[in-house]
């Protein structure tokens, strides 16, 4: 159950943050955080990342729900001790709904944290852009760990 609400809270915090930025952004709008590096820019896209796929609402609706789908059982169906597996796919999971909520409501995605990296100025991205990136990081890091271990014990 904990992991549904950890899903609830990203949702929830990813579309507070969205309203705030429509509410009170222009789209275009840039408000510098950290000169050089981190800014607060109202955004819209209608694809996916990079901007990709541009208004093809209907794949995403499909691609979402079998995503969610996917999640809702995977979650399920993980032992009890595979706590920090079923973390990330709840990062997932409340990433994935939050940018789902966008295409439904808005037939686009409300995009607002903009980096710079260098000189690299990285595509514009929200709440649950993060969700899904540090939950598909966290399952990237424990599969590494258990190729490890598993070659460990082979040895």
């Amino acid at each position: 159950m904990i992991y549904y609400l950890i899903a609830l809270f990203i949702i929830i915090v990813d579309q507070v943050t969205k309203w705030l930025v429509v509410q009170y952004m222009e789209l275009g709008e840039n408000i510098p955080i950290i000169e050089n590096f981190l800014y607060l820019t109202s955004h819209r896209n209608q694809g996916a990342a990079w901007g990709i796929l541009q208004g093809q609402m209907y794949f995403f609706y499909v691609i979402t729900t079998v995503v969610v789908i996917g999640l809702i059982v995977y979650i399920k169906k993980l032992p009890y001790d595979q706590k920090w597996m079923k973390f990330a796919l709840s990062l997932m999971l409340g990433g994935a709904i939050g940018n789902f909520i966008d295409r439904l409501l808005h037939q686009e995605v409300i995009d607002f944290i903009n980096t710079w990296i260098f000189t690299y100025d990285f595509p514009i991205f929200n709440v649950a852009d993060s969700a899904l990136v540090i939950g598909v990081g966290i399952i990237l890091v424990l599969t590494l760990l258990e190729g490890k271990k598993e070659k460990e014990l082979s040895n």
